[in-house]
């Protein structure tokens, strides 16, 4: 499993920097330096521990076949969506739209970007360290039983917070306004994907409907 763990991460990170550094037309680019490490190096660094010391949790993430075809569906939107949060900003950084039409992203707001970045990708690994059964699939497992402790203490569903926040900050960690318009479309794709899990969860899971009578907000805490 180590090397499939290596291979992947490998092969996810080698497209993804090639796709956003071709696109920007140089090495020269420090933001999407920064955000590789971020987005990349914390779930790599999880991934190498959890072979060893969580190895369920890890069949359930590599397992990507939904059961439902809309779920399938949106996945492949979701990644198109992302895929174009991450192409537009270095086309960006090469063409300039940004700094002519709207004005440079300040430093600040990248920097806080790139925070937004991290803090996201860290509150999913939190979400996986604290739930086993988190899986990529909809899907309830025999014996699992709902997690209340940690970050679920707070929202229903914290990794889609996790990925929320990740997915917004991803164009202004990339120095780039003009792909935030269709990053913002991951929110709706979400939002389908998290209300369509929990009612699976309502019917499936023992002690879920209870669960959420305790924790109310679902999404982000005091909103939804």
């Amino acid at each position: 499993m180590r090397g499939q763990v290596i291979r992947r991460f490998g092969t996810g990170l080698l497209v993804i920097a090639i796709v956003l550094f071709a696109l920007a037309g140089t090495l020269r680019f420090w933001q999407g330096w920064f955000f590789l490490t971020f987005a990349w190096g914390p779930p790599f660094a999880f991934a190498m521990w959890s072979v060893k010391h969580d190895p369920a949790l890890l069949k359930r993430r590599i397992n990507v076949k939904e059961k439902d075809p809309r779920h399938t569906l949106v996945k492949m939107l979701a990644s198109t969506v992302m895929f174009s949060a991450i192409a537009l900003p270095g086309l960006d950084f090469r063409l300039g739209w940004s700094r002519a039409w709207l004005g440079a992203v300040p430093l600040w707001t990248t920097i806080l970007g790139q925070a937004g970045v991290l803090g996201g990708i860290g509150l999913v690994i939190w979400v996986m360290k604290v739930n086993s059964f988190a899986a990529r699939t909809v899907v309830v497992e025999e014996g699992q039983t709902p997690v209340t402790t940690g970050p679920y203490a707070v929202v229903r569903h914290p990794m889609y917070s996790g990925l929320v926040l990740f997915v917004l900050a991803t164009p202004l960690a990339l120095g780039s306004y003009i792909a935030l318009p269709s990053i913002a479309l991951m929110v709706p794709l979400l939002a389908f994907r998290l209300l369509d899990e929990e009612n699976l969860l309502r019917r499936d899971l023992a002690g879920y409907v209870e669960y959420c009578q305790h924790t109310r907000f679902r999404l982000v805490p005091g909103v939804w």
